[in-house]
């Protein structure tokens, strides 16, 4: 248990808060919160198991994500019957990704997801047309089809690995979807809701949570998040874009160097 007791626990908690606050803010436009959240929770609080910073660090950004979910369904015309399908094919994915961390080691993954991430940014950057038009390319059982596929494949990884989730989900929404960022972005946070709560119905019944802390993280993820929408959704397109590319070319150099050095 997370208990206050004292200057330091204090300052940790500033700390933290204000890093789910960034966390938030960044993940409700591109996803990626997790890149702030995660090694913050990890740094300031090195005894606790992987599991509780795992489940605190679930627990925190569900509820800023969900918010985010929200205000852009509010002012964006949500994608259901892409969004739907994709977030229930997530939410079943993410709980078999991560019984499947028992099995299959997390290393044989980190060369793959490099490859993927260096791509994803590259053909962004190459296409400079790339999500700024909304057209929806699949109608039907098509749609149904691809969404299923893409829920599924996100779904598992989120569960078995996690980092990137939401920038990977608006890459894919526009790449095989037609989706523009601002659609791309309101239709990921939906998805992300589902793999998060997915998580939690496994970290939280198995006491991996420091409940103080989540909720007082919780609380400041929804700041971000609240913020970071209003920002996407003023600024659009151009600025989506801009952001999810810095925020996936920090994701390759995270993975650089946890996979080559």
């Amino acid at each position: 248990m997370f208990r206050v007791n004292g200057y330091m626990d204090t300052y940790l908690i500033a700390f933290l808060v204000l890093g789910a606050f960034g966390a938030g803010l960044i993940d409700a436009v591109v996803g990626g919160g997790g890149l702030i959240q995660i090694p913050l929770l990890f740094s300031a609080l090195p005894k606790e198991l992987p599991a509780t910073l795992f489940g605190t660090n679930k627990f925190a950004a569900v509820f800023g994500t969900a918010f985010a979910a929200r205000n852009y369904a509010r002012r964006v015309e949500m994608p259901w019957r892409t969004t739907l399908p994709a977030a229930m094919a997530a939410f079943a994915f993410s709980y078999l990704g991560a019984m499947a961390v028992s099995w299959l080691p997390v290393k044989l993954l980190r060369p793959l997801i490099f490859v993927l991430l260096v791509g994803a940014a590259a053909y962004t950057y190459a296409r400079k047309d790339f999500g700024s038009l909304h057209q929806p390319q699949h109608t039907g059982h098509q749609e149904f089809a691809y969404a299923l596929s893409v829920g599924g494949a996100i779904g598992f990884y989120d569960g078995f690995f996690g980092p990137g989730t939401g920038s990977f989900l608006i890459f894919l929404f526009i790449r095989f979807f037609g989706f523009d960022f601002l659609h791309a972005s309101a239709a990921a946070k939906v998805v992300n809701v589902a793999t998060n709560v997915a998580a939690l119905t496994f970290f939280v019944p198995n006491g991996y949570l420091l409940p103080v802390l989540a909720i007082l993280m919780g609380a400041f993820n929804i700041l971000g998040s609240l913020v970071g929408t209003h920002l996407a959704l003023r600024h659009g397109n151009g600025f989506v874009r801009k952001l999810f590319l810095a925020v996936v070319i920090g994701l390759i150099l995270k993975f650089a160097y946890d996979t080559f050095i």
